[in-house]
């Protein structure tokens, strides 16, 4: 009987830590139909997806990040970089978008290669060498734009944050990343090195080099999430993406991305993004205070946290 009531328990943890978020997900949308009429819109729900498709974007870099036991603080600053790089060329020669995508996303892949060299080459832990570069980045931002904002008028540039466009460049890289996590030898090894980064070299996993391209990975997929919001916009501004990285970190971590590296899935943060969407827009549509919103997301973050290092005691 004992064994019984013991391996029901176990199922139920399982349960819980394989679909909890999920049901999470699902209350939130039915307590938001119920108090909102606006919410239960297709219009609305389309709205949801093409606000989460830009932090989605920037949730996926850092889920791989956080799955190696790191972290990137300079996901919002290179949102001001791409813009104004963007905007920069653009100004200058509204149909030359293509050059000034790459030029934007060169610029960020190098912040991504600074990052993953000090992380992975001078044993600088993640936090301060991103934070620098954050500062780095943002300061960046401001000296090439000399502070102030590029107002763009190209008509093939703006179409990247109109309509459905963000909402397929959102689902492509959301594809393309699952696919890497879950079918590739770079995912395995990503896996590898978050879960015990020592282990893992003395297997034959060239560490310092996952590192770097799991940084640079980060960095381009900001500059994409940048360069559609200046897209959206119609402006490339060096104040942009001030606190983005917040919403990345708090969608990988509620989607069961474990801040200590070795466990997370791109479908999980998928969900944790949407988790955020939905309560970003359903207090918006019951006219919650942004304040409060704030301290919202911060007790879902503590949270999610919490969840995950009960469960892994629970499992021990």
């Amino acid at each position: 009987m004992k064994e019984i009531i013991k391996t029901s328990r176990f199922r139920s943890r399982d349960l819980t830590r394989k679909y909890g978020i999920l049901m999470v997900l699902l209350l939130l949308c039915i307590i938001m139909a119920i108090t909102s009429p606006t919410f239960r819109t297709a219009q609305n729900v389309i709205n949801i997806l093409r606000q989460v498709s830009v932090n989605g974007i920037i949730a996926i870099g850092m889920t791989f990040v956080i799955m190696t036991g790191g972290i990137d603080l300079t996901v919002g600053s290179l949102f001001a970089v791409a813009g104004v790089v963007c905007g920069s060329i653009l100004v200058r020669n509204p149909s030359n978008v293509l050059f000034a995508i790459t030029a934007s996303l060169a610029i960020c892949a190098v912040f991504g290669v600074m990052n993953g060299f000090f992380v992975s080459r001078m044993n600088v832990p993640a936090f301060v060498a991103t934070l620098a570069a954050q500062t780095m980045a943002r300061g960046f931002a401001y000296v090439y734009s000399d502070g102030k904002p590029y107002t763009l008028a190209s008509p093939l540039f703006s179409k990247i944050g109109k309509g459905y466009v963000p909402i397929v460049i959102f689902a492509a890289i959301l594809l393309v990343s699952f696919v890497v996590l879950s079918k590739t030898k770079f995912g395995r090894y990503i896996y590898a090195v978050g879960g015990n980064p020592k282990a893992a070299n003395a297997s034959g996993v060239h560490v310092s080099r996952i590192l770097m391209k799991v940084y640079i990975y980060s960095a381009v997929l900001a500059g994409i999430a940048g360069i559609v919001l200046a897209s959206r916009t119609n402006a490339g501004q060096p104040a942009v993406g001030i606190g983005y990285e917040t919403d990345a970190i708090a969608s990988a971590v509620i989607g069961g991305t474990s801040m200590t590296g070795g466990i997370g899935t791109v479908g999980g943060t998928f969900i944790g993004i949407l988790i955020i969407g939905v309560l970003n827009n359903g207090l918006n549509l019951l006219d919650v205070s942004s304040y409060w919103q704030q301290i919202i997301k911060g007790i879902i973050i503590l949270g999610a946290v919490c969840f995950d290092l009960h469960s892994k005691s629970s499992t021990k």
